[in-house]
């Protein structure tokens, strides 16, 4: 049986994601600070094993204790493969350098890049004991390689993930395990991001009125339809390990 690990699955992406994989009947950790109700009512009706795990990502402690407990209990069982979402993310601080605020900057370098970094090198860590292949896919953001005024933080958080994705994938082809580790850019979504970024001031961030437009104009991608596409790509593309993938390419290819 195929296990799924989700952070960030109580909404936006981590949402549609988690609910395309119950519907292909694969048992779902959901791990953020809010639980979900309809995703575990729709596990409940179609009897997939579903669980949900409370746990702050800015927290190297919690996240720690966390996922050595969920990694535990899902090698236990001998899966055939585990599939890990790094999905949860924050934008904030948005502002500019120089006017950067300590606590704001230090919580998204954890939430965005540590988090990810510590949860995937357990779960490699725990795979070099089985035959269990991990899949990792690290979310990121075409923040990663594209500057952008008041974002600093951010583009510097998803870039690092960029990287810490690539250098991985190297390393576990030179072990020549099984395991894959993949990017994925999901372009521009109707979600919670997306309203904190247009209550933003633009003093701090000068596109502001670009991305109030994109949602004045309906240009926003929908969450359901970017999570299918992903986990398309996961299931029946084959993914390159090492290769960070943008929607736009996936949509269009």
């Amino acid at each position: 049986m195929k296990y799924a690990i989700i952070t960030g699955a109580s909404k936006g992406l981590g949402e549609s994601i988690a609910k395309r994989l119950l519907q292909e009947q694969i048992a779902v950790v959901s791990v953020s600070r809010t639980k979900n109700e309809e995703l575990k009512n729709f596990a409940l009706e179609n009897g997939i094993e579903y669980k949900h795990v409370s746990c702050n990502l800015s927290l190297e402690i919690e996240i720690q204790e966390v996922f050595m407990e969920i990694s535990h209990c899902i090698f236990e069982k001998n899966p055939t493969e585990i599939l890990l979402f790094n999905n949860a993310g924050m934008i904030e601080p948005i502002q500019k350098v120089g006017n950067l605020d300590q606590t704001p900057i230090i919580r998204n370098i954890k939430v965005n890049l540590i988090a990810p970094i510590l949860i995937t090198n357990l779960f490699l860590s725990k795979a070099q004991l089985t035959n269990t292949k991990v899949t990792v896919i690290n979310v990121t953001s075409g923040a990663a390689v594209r500057s952008i005024e008041g974002w600093s933080v951010y583009c510097s958080s998803k870039a690092g993930l960029n990287m810490f994705t690539q250098t991985a994938a190297i390393e576990q082809a030179e072990l020549k395990t099984n395991n894959t580790i993949i990017g994925f850019s999901p372009g521009v979504m109707d979600t919670s991001m997306q309203e904190t970024i247009r209550s933003s001031s633009e003093n701090a961030f000068k596109e502001l009125e670009k991305f109030k437009e994109y949602k004045e104009k309906n240009l926003l991608l929908e969450t359901d339809a970017v999570a299918n596409t992903l986990v398309d790509l996961v299931f029946r593309g084959n993914p390159e390990s090492g290769r960070v993938y943008h929607i736009k390419e996936l949509i269009n290819s």
